[in-house]
């Protein structure tokens, strides 16, 4: 296997400058909340959900490319899953009373 490709993970103390530039840029979009773990997130969620072994230009390059489009899509599913576990244990918590109660 080339040395020189990594899991994406282990590139992620040498690409910090260039992360925190993505999260400079998405705040000048308008993108106030954003930050260096989200963009992270959104990255393995999104761009590298088949392949996570690169060669750091590769990684780099992901980042830099990352849209903030593809950062918005990324946290409305997230949202939406949150939102559907959140419905779904207060489903569960209304069977359990509603079961203690009958």
């Amino acid at each position: 296997m080339d040395h020189y490709t990594r899991h994406v993970d282990e590139w992620r103390n040498e690409t910090r400058e260039v992360l925190q530039s993505k999260v400079d840029e998405l705040k000048l979009l308008g993108y106030h909340g954003v930050n260096e773990e989200e963009i992270w997130a959104c990255l393995l969620a999104k761009v590298w959900k088949k392949e996570k072994r690169l060669r750091l230009h590769q990684v780099i390059q992901d980042i830099l490319h990352l849209s903030g489009s593809t950062y918005m899509s990324y946290l409305t599913v997230e949202a939406q899953e949150q939102a559907n576990t959140d419905d779904l244990f207060q489903q569960i918590g209304s069977l359990e009373i509603a079961t203690e109660e009958g």
